[in-house]
Formats: structure tokens, C-alpha cells, sequence
């Protein structure tokens, strides 16, 4: 049974064969140019680019959750909506679940030449995982471009039935999750419950100065402070920190990165330095690989600071969020029942 119902969601997703009337599929179920939309962020002129799973400026009582899935460092955010439409119809609740996937394009940098549409917003090529101001408009971060997004989609006027919102990021994704969750200033103003499940980032914005020990998993002064400089500076630390995070007070950031119900998601294989692995020393100094350093956060956060923050583990799973978020630890957290 599980392997037909993975098979006909695959099968679906594709196109290759129709959706029967009254199946429980999202109103669309590809990656295609109809199924994109626009937020508006800041002035009118400014849009981010989201993929969607039916239309964000229509009335929709159907909708029950929404599932916000950021991409990794490649900006296929047409990939990640895939899966997280997958999710959705995995869990037999695509009728009633917007997936929404934004996409922080860049045209910065060497390896960033994304084409941009009049008016989209652009990033830093790597500045928009930590909530980095746009080069085209410095007034608004990657991170207002987020609140824009949940800020539509609490609309009670168009999503009336709507009780939880869920931000999901896998990769560089879940590096923006993590410093999202921590610093977003409109959490508690939508009137709709609002989680994350940050699915293995490379890197945490560590709360304090001390990090793990390699050998016992202790937290302790960081040994090699004296010359890796930078290992608690933003986006790895507390200190300088720049753009959207830089208007919020430490105790304040600690505060709600304590306070907001995460989830570090992982695949059980994703132990190996590929895939846009961060190896620069003050990452490093979290852990030597994905996994350890999701454990050893979550154990900071839990033992230190007494967060309510799970660690869930896809055992067969290595650095594919396709694989982690289809996933059947997955699917509760992504797609969670409402009533």
C-alpha cells in the first residue's frame, strides 16, 4: 500500500496521469508557470515570486493549514514545492493545504545569475539565508519578505478556515528557517498558530559563545576562539549581526528562538561534507557533519535553555528533501491535523 500511494503521488506530480474528480490533490499539482503568484513586500513596486498550490488573492474557505517550503542554495524553489505538494498529498490533505514556495532569486556574485521580472526583488547570493538586505531595495530583507507572506496568508478574508501556518526550509532553507524563527517580529500577531521544522541546515545562529566539545558533546569556550574570529559573529553567532536580525535585541532573539515551537528535521545518512556542505570554521565549530550539529543544538537548546525544540530523524534518509519531507516522521510535522 505505501508504495502505491508514493507511486501515484509521483505519478501525479509529474502529469503523467489525471487527477480524478473529487481526489483529495491541490488545485495544482506541478511547478508550472500558472501555479506561480506574487507577494507584495513594502512598497507596491516590490514582489517576491511564490509558487502556489491554489491562488493567494482568491476567498478559499477550504484551506485548513499552509505549508511554507524554502529552498536550498540553489533556488529551486519549483523543486522544493514539489515535494511539498508530495507532503501534502501524502498526508491526504492536499484539497485542504496551500503550499506556498517563495523564491529568493539572486543576480549577485558568480554563481548567482537568476533572471529577474519587473519588480521582483532580488538577493545577495547567499545574504538572503540569514535575512539580508535586497541590493535592489535595502529597506526590505529576505526576512520581510517572509512576514509579507504569512501576513497574506492569516487573512481572514481569504483563508477564513485557516488554523495553522507551517515555515519549512530544507538546506541553506533550513539555515533561513532557524534565523527566521528566531528573529521574525510578526509571530504572534497573525491570530493563526505558526510552527517551523528546520530540515538540515549546515549552520545554527548560536544563542551564546560556547559549542560543543568533540569529544563528550559538552558545551565549553569555544578552544579555538583565538583563530577562528568569526565563529560567533551573525549568521553563526550573536555578534555583528546584519540586516533584518540587527534591529532585534539579544535577549529578545534568545527569548524567541526559546520560546517558538521548531523542529530539527534530518535525514539518518546526511553525516557527509557534500552538497553545498558549509566547511568554513566557525561552522565547523558546531559539528563535523549535518547531523551532529542538529543534535548538538537541539541538546543546547533543550538542556540550556529549556526550548521545547524535537529532533526528528528520516533513518534512510541522507541530504534529499525530497526523501526527508515524504517521509512518514515527516508528514505530521509539514502537514499537521487541525481542528
Amino acid at each position: 500500500m505505501g508504495f502505491v500511494r508514493v507511486t501515484l503521488a509521483v505519478l501525479v506530480l509529474a502529469g503523467a496521469i489525471g487527477v480524478p474528480a473529487g481526489a483529495q490533490t491541490p488545485g495544482c499539482a506541478t511547478a508550472a508557470p500558472e501555479c506561480t503568484g506574487w507577494v507584495t513586500v513594502g512598497a507596491a513596486s516590490s514582489r517576491l515570486r511564490v509558487y502556489r498550490s491554489h491562488a493567494l488573492d482568491q476567498p478559499n474557505p477550504g484551506i485548513q493549514r499552509a505549508l511554507v517550503v524554502v529552498h536550498g542554495g540553489g533556488r529551486n524553489a519549483d523543486g522544493i514545492f514539489r515535494s511539498g505538494l508530495a507532503a501534502a498529498f501524502l498526508a491526504g490533505a492536499g484539497d485542504t493545504t496551500l503550499v506556498v514556495s517563495p523564491r529568493f532569486a539572486s543576480n549577485q556574485g558568480s554563481e548567482c545569475h537568476d533572471a529577474l521580472d519587473d519588480g521582483e526583488l532580488g538577493w545577495g547570493c547567499a545574504g538572503w539565508r540569514w535575512g539580508g538586505p535586497s541590493p535592489a531595495n535595502d529597506a526590505v530583507t529576505s526576512f520581510d519578505a517572509m512576514d509579507a507572506t504569512l501576513r497574506q496568508l492569516a487573512r481572514k478574508d481569504r483563508f477564513p478556515s485557516l488554523r495553522a501556518i507551517v515555515v519549512a526550509g530544507f538546506s541553506a532553507g533550513g539555515q533561513y528557517v532557524v534565523r527566521y524563527a528566531m528573529a521574525n517580529k510578526v509571530h504572534d500577531t497573525l491570530g493563526v498558530a505558526v510552527s517551523y521544522v528546520v530540515g538540515s541546515p549546515s549552520s545554527y545562529a548560536y544563542p551564546d559563545a560556547s559549542r560543543p566539545d568533540a569529544q563528550d558533546g559538552s558545551f565549553q569556550p569555544f578552544i579555538d576562539a583565538q583563530n577562528c574570529t568569526t565563529y560567533h559573529r551573525w549568521p553563526y553567532g550573536m555578534q555583528a549581526r546584519a540586516g533584518y536580525a540587527a534591529a532585534v535585541p539579544d535577549d529578545q532573539l534568545r527569548a524567541q528562538l526559546v520560546a517558538r515551537p521548531i523542529t530539527y528535521l534530518l535525514g539518518g545518512l546526511d553525516t557527509t561534507p557534500e552538497f553545498g556542505f558549509d566547511g568554513t570554521c566557525p561552522a565547523m565549530a558546531q559539528g563535523p557533519s549535518r547531523l551532529a550539529r542538529a543534535q548538538s543544538f537541539q541538546k543546547l537548546m533543550t538542556g540550556k535553555y529549556g526550548a521545547k525544540h524535537a529532533l526528528v530523524v528520516a533513518r534512510a534518509c541522507g541530504h534529499s528533501d525530497r526523501c526527508v519531507f515524504t517521509s512518514d516522521v515527516a508528514l505530521p510535522l509539514l502537514v499537521p491535523r487541525v481542528g
